[in-house]
């Protein structure tokens, strides 16, 4: 499941290296000395748990069926329009965050707020529709960067 889900990122825009940046983005400011090496091998770490494995085949499904316009109508609307007041998509990278501490749920609403790299990209929806990828992609680098923090 672990390279079915690198497989899904990439078809969806998102390399490990993106995330592996965002993750070395928020570590370098209190680890100067920290390589992009340390932050890949992190993210690696966090892709290969089975609850971020199952929150993001649950995400990048929705999405898919989403564009696809699979869903009823009601939620169909809600995700095309990425209504501000539905949280699930938070709530489900929390779910990841929270594997990995207090520090990845604090460094989650950091970049759920700051959208960087990948992450503006994705906000955007040029690409399709990323109502719970960008979130998950959030939620992976902030997880792999409380790692790094409390090593």
């Amino acid at each position: 499941m672990y390279q079915e889900c690198i497989m899904l990122l990439k078809e969806r825009g998102v390399l490990v290296d993106d995330i592996a940046e965002l993750t070395h983005w928020l570590q370098g400011p209190y680890r100067p000395d920290i390589s992009l090496a340390a932050c890949l091998k992190s993210v690696h770490a966090v892709l290969k748990k089975k609850d971020v494995q199952h929150a993001l085949l649950t995400g990048i499904s929705l999405d898919q069926l989403t564009e696809k316009k699979a869903l009823p109508t009601m939620l169909q609307t809600i995700l095309e329009q990425d209504q501000p007041l539905y949280g699930i998509d938070e709530i489900l990278a929390l779910g990841v965050a929270n594997n990995f501490g207090t520090i990845a749920i604090t460094n989650f609403g950091f970049l759920d707020r700051n959208k960087v790299g990948v992450l503006k990209k994705l906000d955007r929806g040029s690409e399709g529709d990323h109502v719970f990828l960008d979130d998950l992609v959030a939620a992976i680098a902030a997880s792999a960067a409380a790692r790094l923090a409390y090593r």
